[in-house]
């Protein structure tokens, strides 16, 4: 059942135009659904609403302490607690190079979680796990209460 609700929710299930309350209300969905493990990458400007989408994940996960769900920004990785195994929330904005993904821990990072949650993807694009879930957020032109989603799920045809 629950396999049957991952699929739908990545393919036909997703807003494609979600403003801010449908975008969480598909991601609290999408984090009950979620296998373990699990890689989630987030792609969007600034502002498009990555970790307005983390936070309904969360919530959706059971994630107990709801209020620590910020961007990571700054401290590159978060790790918040949920009943079936850690949440980790990496931000990878600030990072430049494979050295500095070294430097965090990265591999073992995605190995032990339960669930990786990773915005600006592109720094580690080329370690992240062959069945990672690619979440694309972008502004709509024609209404900036809306968010535009796209996703690949290469486990969802």
């Amino acid at each position: 059942m629950a396999a049957d609700s991952l699929v739908y929710l990545l393919g036909r299930g997703a807003p494609r135009a979600p403003d801010r309350k449908a975008l969480e209300a598909w991601g609290r969905a999408l984090g009950a659904v979620l296998p373990r493990p699990v890689v989630i990458t987030l792609e969007g400007d600034l502002g498009a609403g990555k970790t307005t989408l983390v936070r309904a994940i969360c919530l959706g996960i059971g994630v107990s302490a709801i209020e620590a769900v910020t961007s990571p920004t700054f401290s590159i990785i978060q790790q918040y607690d949920a009943l079936r195994g850690p949440v980790i929330h990496a931000d990878l904005y600030r990072l430049r190079s494979d050295a500095e993904l070294e430097l965090i821990g990265w591999d073992e990072l995605v190995e032990r979680a339960a669930v990786l949650l990773v915005e600006w993807p592109d720094r580690a694009v080329n370690t992240l796990p062959r069945d990672t879930i690619h979440v694309v957020l972008a502004h709509d032109p024609e209404n900036a209460d809306r968010r535009l989603l796209r996703i690949h799920a290469p486990t969802v045809r």
